[in-house]
């Protein structure tokens, strides 16, 4: 392996850069330990594979992405037929339905676990023999960017990792963050409502485990460096096998410190800071995306200063958007997007609106009021939906997410179904696609995959019900008939991302500015990064026929405005919107 000693004086000094940021970072995080013996360690951890740095970290700026970024969020065996390998059935109608169309995937973890879909793994290094191998999956990111789960939280408590902790055996029986029943835990956050210790027996005595999602799912203990270490390791691993995009699960709570939160502590915020350095020096274009499911502004905080996550998902857009189309009002999501920044540069929102979890409410807390939420809630549960519950520190309850495929959730309004699903639907996933920001569709939206109470009633898991797993054969001859709803949506929604990624003014850090239109409407003007190019997306939340006076739109004067969508000249006094139509109003077809 070729070292830093080894290299020419100009690299040499260039790495000297490179370890000092990375000791800075290890400063922080371990106040206590050997910061240059540690920083000589995590270069071995994360280029100890015979690669080596860049003479120069990348600069964060607005060329790190492009309009034609989008991702689908599916797991590997989302589609299946029981002959084939899943994962060459993924591929398969990836490419022969979404190349140039969709440039990622996001597959869920395809790592052997226990529990929980996926996210109590056994194994970070090998891929789940159900599914297929890593030759799959490095077929899968040469033709689209790759995105995969770094678990960072927890592991499967039935792991090698975990059995050797139980019988303490070098280096994990630290591995594992343990508390004593007798501790202060009032002001931890949680997620859940289970017990957060589980009680176990180990070589060393009975252990009391640290478990934030499930008692399958045991939390590491990052003050330990050696798993920091591991997982710097595992991160080169799955970028030597094609990962480009790394999703850093659950990463809001791996810092544990009894008496506090447990939350979004600084050495949380310390560890992401260290990876990105890692991935601004690496060769390959490496992405951070942090999945921090909490209220908006706590989300915010993980793009940094332009030092942190590359990209942060826009947890409080899915229940705004579900909202505003149940109600028939903008008023809130108006609201929250006249308050959102703008990201900066080299930064980006990661816009969704469904995806294997459900519906989290967390992020609108303070966006909604509570009589809100419950009102959307018990809508939900009208179209067959679930609720999951969290517990609060005062041992009561709060509904924490429903759980609902996002097409019938959209089945109708506070009033009841009727018959404006697929518009609505459409809407949905218009207003994602328009926002500042890089779009993300979940398979089971891009197909409009109804709730699966069958696989509720198997699993026993209310986020069941949104993890359809479609026959290959049966799909095709779904999307084969143009009068389903899945060809009807899925048709619809190629369509429309295909427009989108070829307008200058959706780039994801492209000028953005919302719109006063009224609460029956949802607006907002983008324009591109060089000027040349004004989209002006309206988006009608109601079942109202409606129309606007073309001049409250700032059309200039001298230009040739269409609606892209609809390939219409806006060339008259008003603009009609039937219920639930989207319209990208644009000076540059």
């Amino acid at each position: 392996m070729t070292t830093v000693s080894e290299t020419p004086q100009k690299s040499m000094v260039i790495s000297r850069r490179l370890r000092e940021s990375i000791r800075l970072h290890l400063e922080c995080i371990y106040p206590e330990k050997d910061s240059r013996a540690l920083t000589r360690q995590v270069l071995e951890a994360y280029w100890g594979d015979g690669v080596v740095p860049r003479k120069r970290g990348r600069v964060a700026g607005n060329n790190m992405w492009s309009a034609d970024n989008t991702y689908v969020i599916t797991y590997g065996n989302s589609i299946i037929d029981g002959e084939h390998k899943p994962l060459s059935l993924l591929q398969d109608f990836l490419t022969e339905n979404l190349k140039g169309v969709i440039k990622g995937v996001h597959i869920l973890p395809y790592f052997p676990y226990t529990s929980d879909d996926g996210f109590a793994i056994t194994d970070y290094r090998a891929v789940d023999s159900g599914l297929g191998g890593w030759e799959d999956i490095e077929r899968i990111g040469r033709e689209f960017r790759l995105m995969s789960d770094l678990v960072l939280n927890h592991c499967s408590s039935q792991s090698n990792w975990f059995n050797e902790f139980r019988m303490g055996h070098e280096p994990y029986r630290d591995f594992f963050f343990t508390a004593s029943p007798e501790d202060d835990l009032s002001s931890v956050v949680r997620p859940r409502a289970h017990p957060l210790l589980r009680k176990v027996e180990t070589a060393d005595g009975e252990k009391h485990v640290w478990c934030t999602f499930s008692h399958d799912q045991v939390d590491f203990d990052f003050s330990n460096p050696e798993v920091l270490l591991e997982f710097l390791r595992i991160m080169r691993f799955h970028i030597n096998r094609g990962v480009r995009t790394i999703r850093l699960d659950a990463c809001a709570f791996i810092w544990k410190e009894v008496g506090t939160s447990c939350i979004h502590l600084p050495q949380t915020h310390e560890i992401i800071r260290l990876m990105r350095v890692l991935a601004d020096y690496s060769e390959e274009s490496i992405v951070l995306i942090t999945e921090t499911n909490v209220p908006n502004v706590e989300n915010l905080s993980y793009f940094g200063n332009r030092n942190e996550a590359h990209m942060i998902y826009n947890f409080s857009l899915p229940p705004l958007i579900v909202h505003a189309l149940m109600t028939g009002t903008s008023q809130f999501l108006n609201a929250w997007q006249m308050a959102m920044p703008p990201a900066q540069m080299g930064c980006a929102y990661f816009n969704f609106t469904a995806s294997h979890d459900g519906i989290g409410l967390r992020p609108a807390e303070s966006l909604l009021s509570d009589e809100a939420i419950g009102e959307m809630v018990e809508t939900v549960k009208s179209f067959g939906g679930r609720v999951s519950m969290r517990q609060l520190s005062d041992g009561s309850m709060r509904p924490y997410e429903m759980n609902v495929s996002l097409f019938d959730a959209l089945k109708g309004t506070v009033k009841g179904e009727d018959e404006h699903n697929i518009a609505r639907f459409l809407c949905s996933q218009t207003i994602a696609m328009a926002l500042e920001g890089i779009p993300a569709f979940y398979i089971h939206s891009l197909l409009a995959t109804s709730n699966d109470y069958e696989g509720v009633e198997k699993s026993g898991h209310n986020r069941a019900i949104n993890r359809h797993r479609w026959n290959y054969d049966a799909l095709q001859e779904a999307l084969a008939d143009e009068t389903t709803q899945h060809a009807r949506v899925f048709n619809a929604m190629r369509e429309r991302i295909g427009i989108r990624t070829r307008q200058p003014a959706f780039h994801p850090n492209a000028t953005q500015f919302t719109l006063h239109l009224g609460e029956k409407l949802f607006g907002f003007w983008r324009q591109s990064v060089d000027r040349t190019q004004s989209i002006f997306a309206i988006n009608n939340v109601t079942d109202e026929t409606l129309e606007i006076p073309a001049m409250a739109l700032n059309l200039i004067g001298g230009e040739r405005w269409i609606d892209l969508i609809t390939g219409e000249t806006v060339d008259g006094a008003r603009i009609g919107f039937a219920p639930y139509q989207c319209r990208w109003i644009t000076n540059r077809a």
